[in-house]
């Protein structure tokens, strides 16, 4: 069997008067490949474009939007937008973007849908097709805002569900889908609902170490990343071990634990992206000046720069210039 190394949407073929063969092909992509790579988590209200671009700029291979929920999308229109060069999801209720994104990081960007229909899923999937290199399924988020929504972990608990979802999406649109799940008590119990989702044609699935009870301050498990690892054909990417991840080499050590094809890296990157840097971590006042640069390039809201600044200041928000970074109110002031 040959398996599509391309997501082609056109050809046309003609023969020239020497008889040799030429075929053009018309918005022919990559297809994009989950193996060995280390990939930008998804994370509310980090995940936005300039910290996409700053991971993808820093060395990430692959980098997830945040969750976006499906009847968002719905209520919205796709915009090209001339002044930033971005495509933009806009709210048609409020103006507001739900999804913006670019050229640089198109072949390279996932978007992770947090939803819990079928209908809904595939009408987003189909929407955004055409501007993102993969659509991921969250089955992993534990809040509370997922669950009552039938979402995230709710819907992994919903294994024949789950699966349906996976199947229409693969079946109907043109690029890779995925999902990102948590473990389960068991190694056994987590390998059974990993086999019924990867039944459904996925390309290849994220699993979070903890169970959907357990929080950063718990020991991720990395044996039963392993034992699904071992038993599965697709790729696996590893999930949840920031806890141990200080630099770059700590992302090959984690690798090595779970005995996965690829590793995504959530909070380690959240305090400092440039772990992504094969060089080594460079100082947050250097990053945090790349991050703003990307912020204020692509027009990012002052709430959502502020909020990722604060991730990366930590505990340095006490000091007498993270006090007057927490007054600033406009996008200038924080520069």
């Amino acid at each position: 069997m040959i398996y599509p190394l391309f997501n082609c949407k056109a050809a046309h073929v003609f023969f020239l008067p020497n008889k040799i063969l030429y075929i053009s092909i018309i918005q022919c992509n990559i297809m994009l490949s989950y193996e060995n790579k280390i990939i930008l988590a998804p994370m509310v209200r980090v995940g936005t474009l300039p910290m996409r671009l700053l991971a993808l700029r820093y060395g990430a291979d692959i980098v997830y939007t945040e969750e976006l929920i499906d009847w968002k999308f719905l209520r919205s229109r796709r915009r090209y937008n001339d002044i930033l060069n971005t495509v933009d999801y806009v709210d048609q209720t409020d103006g507001t973007i739900i999804f913006r994104t670019c050229n640089e990081e198109k072949d390279k960007v996932v978007l992770q849908l947090g939803t819990s229909d079928t209908a809904r899923a595939l009408k987003v999937a189909k929407f955004v097709q055409n501007d993102v290199a993969g659509i991921d399924i969250n089955m992993g988020c534990p809040k509370e805002f997922s669950i009552k929504g039938g979402m995230g972990v709710a819907l992994l608990m919903q294994t024949e569900k789950a699966t349906s979802i996976l199947k229409t999406l693969v079946a109907n649109v043109t690029i890779p889908v995925t999902c990102k799940i948590r473990i389960f008590e068991t190694a056994e119990q987590t390998l059974k609902v990993v086999n019924s989702l990867v039944s459904s044609g996925i390309k290849a699935i994220a699993i979070h170490g903890r169970t959907k009870d357990e929080r950063p301050q718990h020991t991720v498990h990395t044996d039963i990343i392993k034992y699904v690892a071992e038993r599965i054909s697709i790729p696996v990417i590893a999930n949840g071990g920031s806890k141990e991840i200080e630099n770059h080499n700590d992302i090959n050590k984690f690798k090595q634990l779970t005995g996965c094809s690829s590793v995504m890296i959530a909070r380690a990157a959240e305090w400092n992206c440039s772990i992504f840097r094969k060089e080594g971590l460079l100082p947050i006042d250097d990053v945090i000046k790349d991050y703003l640069r990307l912020a204020v390039e692509y027009d990012n809201s002052q709430s959502n720069t502020k909020y990722c600044v604060q991730n990366i200041l930590r505990d340095l928000q006490e000091t007498p210039r993270g006090k007057q970074f927490l007054e600033s109110q406009t996008l200038d002031q924080i520069w």
